[in-house]
This record gives C-alpha cells, structure tokens and sequence, in this order.
C-alpha cells in the first residue's frame, strides 16, 4: 500500500529487530487493511470531486441563460439543444433567418467556438436539427436541473469545495498515521527485504548430504568482521581463500583509489576492470590524461570555464565525466597560465610575468617559429617519456603476476625496452650528441640481441617457465610469423612514438583557432567585435574540449594502456537489499 498512500519506504538499520514471522506479519495484514480502506475512501472522494468539477465545467459555458433550465428541457412540444458552433458558421446564421424555425442564443465564447442552444419545434426538430447538423454543431448533453445554471454552478462549487475539505482531512488522518507507524513500517519493510534478499540467495547454495554449500566474495579487510559474525551463528562452518589463491576462479575486483584519484575511475571502467592480479591503472591515468589535457588545451581563461562546466555536470546532473573536467579545467589553466592564453589573449600575463618573474614577456611564445619544433619535439619527449613508463609498469605487472617469459622476452618487457630505449639513445647521439655510441658492438647487443629475443619470445618464455611444450610444431612457419611480427612491432615503436606529436599540434591548433576568432572579431568592429569573441570563444571551448578529451583517451587506450593493462576483470557486486522502486 505504500504507493497509492504516497509513502517513501527506505532500508533502515534492523540489527537489533527481533520480530518474529507472526508478529510481521499481523502487522502487515494490519497496516495493509488499515490503509486500503483509506485509500479506497480516498479514491472515492476524487471520483466524487472529479464529478462536480466536470459537470461545473460542462454548464459554466451556457451562463447567462436566465430561466430555469428544467422548464426549458421539459417543454412539451419545443426542443432544445445545448451544444456549440465554429464562430465562422455562426456567421452562416443569419442565411437561414427566413426560417422562423431557426432560433439559437449564444451565451459565451471563446477563440474558436461559441456555446449556446437553440429550439425547434416538434414537428420540424430533424430538419433544424439536419441545418445546425451542416453548422457543424456540437451537441452538449445537459441533465435536467432545478434553477438557473448560476445557481446549479454556485449548488456544484458548494459540493465541490466539501469534497475537497474532506479529501483534505483525510489525507491529514493518512498522514498522522504515517507519523506513527513509519518507524515500525520500516523497520518491518526492511526486515522483509533482508529476508527475500536472503531467500534469493539461498537458490546459489548447493546441497551437500543434509548441509547446504554456500560460496561468494568479500572485501579481503571484512574477513574479521565476517569470521566472527559467522561464528555466533550454531551449525555453520566456514572457511576463506585470499583471491591471489584461486586465480583461476577469476576473483572479482572493486576498485579502490585517493579521493583525488577516484573520479578517473570513470577511463578505467570505459576500457575494462583490471584482472584480480594486475595493477589498477587509475592513479596513472588520473596524472597522464590532466597533464596531456591540459597542454593540449591550454588556455587560463577557458580552462576555468571548463572547470565550472564539469562542477556543475556533476553537481546538477551527477555525470561522472564532471569531476574528471574539473582536474583537467584546472591543468588547462596551468598551462595556459604558462604558453601567456586567456581566452585567446595572447599577450594579456605579460605584466604578470614582468612583475613575478622579471621577464620581457610570456615564457613561451606559441605563434614563433623557433617555438614551434621546441613545443613539436618536447610533444614526443612526453611520449617517449610515458611509452617507457608503460613498458617499466608492464615489467612489474607480468613478474607479479608470475609470467616471466612475457616479462623478460615480450616487446613490452625487459627486451621491448632495451630495443626501445637503445633505439632512442642511437638516435639522439647520431643527431645531437654524437658520443659515438653506434658502433658495430653496441648494435649488435642493445638492438640485435633484443630483437632476436623478442623474436623468439614464445619459444623462450614457455621455457623459461618450465613449460614442456615450448616447441613449435613448424619451425619454418614459426620464422616465418615471427619475422613479420617483427617488423609489425618494431612499425608499433614508431608510430606509437609518433602519435604524441597530437600534443604538441593541439597547442598550435588552440592558438591558431583563436587567431582565427580575432580576426573576424577585428573585421566586424564595435559592438560586434565582443559578440566574436565570446562566440568564438565558447565554439572554440566546446569542439577543442572535445577533441582534445577524445585525442587524450585515444592516447590512453592505444598508445599506453596496450603496452600494460590488459582489463579482463570483472566487477565486485555485493548482495545489497532492494530498494522500493
């Protein structure tokens, strides 16, 4: 009963709640009948006050009529009809006035119609009736009444006015009731939810001779709590198994991260949960994609504005996506802070950076030439930076996790990073540095060696391990796959390396866009000038906020997240009592 009576039913506390299934359930055929029988008397006051309210809203169109409206129904050989016209056939009238049959009052109108009636004689009521017929007139059924329709209206409002006084009263009785038993009500709508949530589970035991067997999960910091709640129960045994134990019976997983952290839960959840085994990511994530973010949307003014848009997202509409805006909003007015943008205004810190800093003007100018290999080359060195910190996170995992062969052999292990980083040094020294570090030894032992062993990877690591079916059934199928693999990662080294240069573009690409906006903010002049700026500034906050979260995840998932994360885990979900839909 507890919607029709409006009731909001919530799970309370019921620990220390000792009714047993009698008393539970005398006070539910109580409570059950007390309300149905207010609630019945409810409906049937708003049917009654419904009623009145209708027949008030039928008869109020014809006021004005007075006479008394049973004198006119009841005429013996004149009939009457209440009803409407279109305004545009009441215009028509006046063609059939030669008829001195046809005779209508109007009484009151509106935009599109006009209510009143009309007589006819006994004789000729189907031929008026056929012309108002053709008048497109709507009949009005009217009950015969005494008195004038303002004295029948005054007669319904009077009625009308009581149902509700009395529906009033009412709901005060339900609601003092409600004020009295909700405590009770409750706690034995809670206990009646623990015991179906029982009985649910009670279909995933398996029975045993005369025991029943009960498995689930639970967080590994409960096992005290859970032990010593089990063993005030008589006849029950248990036992427990730490998840890394069982590995095979994939244990479920909950995340559990800083409170600063937690909101990047959201990335992590789009990709996959993270195996019983395997590390959770979040942390890493939550630092990588509000750092990328905000170099790549640097701008103090819009990055605060991106802030303010993610807080209320998340405080009106509760989107996780708005917490993670407010991190990266924040980074983007770092850095804005940094390359000298506020909303487009290039030069707008620069007494900012006389004062504090004592320089000539902004730390870095975007739009110059001689910045833009800095800012291109320091985009790559970010990805080099973060592609060796995946494969060095990927290292860690593996040999946690026991796979060794992966973890020494793979091309995201110990030999993907000596290739990886040997090949950066050999680069640089070749470009830059010239040390002479390529040389026909160092070749040989920091690329050839690991390339070799990458190749061999899946002969070597099952080795490794101890496994006795390391070898390949085709030795000459197995060179040739390998070999192809191996172009295919070495090409993967390069074009992951290569993908960072997007950081370095969207700094541009922020700068050029609002040079575009003042521009045209320019052209237009006056007044115009500031409506271009503010709407350019809001369609560039809107598609570069876009872009430029799409473009970070991208990097996430596909550049770093490969190289480490695997996210085959599944979800931790506890029994938890129903709520009342």
């Amino acid at each position: 009963m507890a919607k029709p009576a409006g009731w909001k039913l919530k799970i309370v506390e019921v620990c220390d709640f000792d009714a047993d299934d009698s008393q539970i359930e005398e006070y539910v055929d109580y409570i059950s009948d007390k309300m149905k029988e207010l609630v019945k008397e409810e409906k049937q006051l708003l049917e009654k006050s419904k009623k009145y309210k209708n027949e008030i809203s039928k008869i109020e169109k014809f006021k004005g009529l007075n006479v008394e409206i049973k004198d006119l129904i009841d005429c013996e050989y004149v009939k009457v009809r209440f009803g409407r016209l279109p305004k545009e056939s009441l215009e028509k009238i006046p063609l059939y006035s030669s008829d001195d049959n046809i005779l209508f009052f109007p009484c009151s109108n509106d935009n599109s119609y006009c209510w009143g009636i009309y007589f006819a004689p006994i004789e000729k009521l189907d031929e008026v009736d056929r012309i108002f017929s053709n008048l497109y007139f709507e009949s009005v059924q009217i009950e015969s009444f005494e008195g004038t329709v303002e004295q029948k209206i005054e007669e319904l409002q009077s009625e009308f006015r009581k149902m509700n006084e009395e529906i009033f009263l009412l709901k005060k009785k339900m609601e003092l009731l409600w004020n009295q038993q909700q405590g009770q009500c409750l706690r034995v709508y809670s206990k009646l939810k623990e015991m179906e949530t029982f009985s649910e589970i009670r279909k995933f035991a398996a029975r045993y001779n005369e025991s029943f067997i009960l498995v689930g999960w639970f967080p590994a910091e409960k096992e005290r709590e859970f032990g010593n709640k089990l063993s005030e129960v008589n006849g029950v045994e248990y036992s427990t198994e730490t998840g890394r134990n069982i590995l095979g019976h994939s244990p479920p997983v909950q995340l559990k991260n800083k409170k600063i952290f937690r909101p990047f839960e959201f990335f992590v959840d789009t990709y996959g949960l993270p195996s019983y085994d395997e590390i959770d990511p979040t942390v890493f994530v939550s630092i990588t994609y509000t750092l990328l973010f905000g170099i790549m949307f640097a701008d103090l003014g819009q990055g605060l504005m991106i802030s303010i848009v993610g807080y209320l997202m998340w405080r009106l509409k509760k989107m996780r996506l708005g917490k993670p805006l407010i991190s990266c909003g924040i980074s983007s007015a770092i850095f804005g802070t940094i390359f000298g943008s506020v909303f487009g205004y290039e030069h707008l810190l620069d007494p900012f950076y006389k004062s504090v800093f004592k320089l000539s003007g902004k730390p870095i100018e975007v739009m110059d030439s001689s910045s833009t290999n800095t800012i291109i080359y320091s985009a790559v060195g970010i990805g080099i930076v973060l592609l060796i910190f995946t494969m060095i996170l990927n290292i860690y995992s593996l040999i946690r996790r026991h796979k060794y062969g992966d973890a020494f052999f793979g091309q995201n292990g110990v030999s993907g990073l000596i290739l990886y980083v040997s090949a950066i040094v050999f680069l640089l020294d070749t470009i830059i540095f010239h040390l002479n570090f390529v040389n026909p030894i160092n070749v040989v032992i920091f690329i050839a060696v690991p390339l070799v062993l990458i190749m061999f990877s899946e002969v070597l690591g099952p080795m490794l391990e101890g496994k006795k079916d390391w070898e390949p059934e085709s030795w000459g199928n197995y060179l040739a796959q390998s070999i192809f693999e191996l172009f295919e990662v070495i090409l993967s080294y390069v074009t992951n390396t290569m993908s960072f240069l997007r950081v370095g573009a969207f700094v541009l690409v922020h700068a050029g866009m609002m040079m575009v906006v003042f521009t045209i903010a320019e052209m237009l002049g006056g007044a115009g000038y500031f409506i271009a700026v503010i709407v350019g500034n809001v369609f560039v906050m809107c598609l570069e906020a876009l872009l430029a979260g799409i473009q970070v995840m991208r990097l996430e998932f596909y550049e770093m997240f490969s190289r480490f994360f695997e996210g085959q885990g599944r979800p931790f979900m506890p029994v938890k009592l129903k709520k009342q839909s």
